[in-house]
């Protein structure tokens, strides 16, 4: 079974340049600045990073002859992928990296690049890889998007739910920490559902029987 690929090959150029355009939004725009007092500000920079700039060079990506997933498939499966982002995630979400993150400029550049190396990992696990074989990743490539949706999910709650401080810093408050909570729940966890309800539509678009053939 062939699956078509992400995005069609006249679109392939625009998509990349909003993906770059996203990630260099994010990188060189304000938010950096900001996220050292502001949680929210700095949530938006992950956020933006993992549920816009990858899946979007992810689809432009997928398929290409510079494709990682084709030329090492074994190297970019869905689900160890989706394992490693949820230990990267998590992690930098611990209170002394995420300190670490927030005052010290070469801890956020290094934070950002790790959020943006295992999600794009992920999404082109999911969407990349060779056309003629790509199909047989899509089942886990659909695990593997709703896994992290849902531990996504699961760190927005908590940031948001959590009736005190997580992380001191000034001048962040509760309410600040509880809306980066939700832009966390909204986006990310939102993101990375579609990609993988997306994929479900399309597997079961391409086994539906064509006109004409026996049942």
């Amino acid at each position: 079974m062939r699956r078509p690929a992400a995005i069609d090959e006249i679109l392939r150029p625009r998509v990349l340049a909003v993906g770059a355009a996203v990630l260099a939004m994010t990188w060189l725009g304000p938010l950096p600045e900001m996220a050292s007092r502001y949680f929210t500000a700095h949530m938006a920079m992950h956020v933006a990073v993992v549920a816009i700039a990858a899946p979007v060079l992810a689809l432009a990506l997928g398929g290409l002859r510079a494709d990682p997933a084709r030329r090492w498939p074994v190297l970019f499966h869905p689900l160890p992928a989706s394992v490693i982002e949820l230990v990267v995630i998590w992690g930098w979400h611990s209170p002394a990296l995420h300190h670490l993150s927030r005052h010290h400029g070469w801890a956020l550049m290094l934070e950002q690049t790790s959020f943006f190396a295992v999600s794009l990992l992920l999404w082109l696990s999911a969407f990349g890889g060779d056309p003629l074989q790509r199909a047989e990743r899509t089942a886990a490539g659909i695990a593997g998007l709703l896994m992290t949706s849902m531990h996504m999910t699961l760190l927005g709650v908590l940031l948001a739910l959590a009736p005190r401080q997580l992380y001191g810093h000034l001048p962040a408050t509760l309410d600040d920490q509880q809306w980066g909570g939700v832009l966390m729940l909204t986006g990310g966890g939102i993101s990375y559902l579609a990609g993988g309800l997306y994929l479900l539509l399309g597997l079961l678009k391409h086994r539906e029987p064509s006109p004409g053939t026996p049942p």
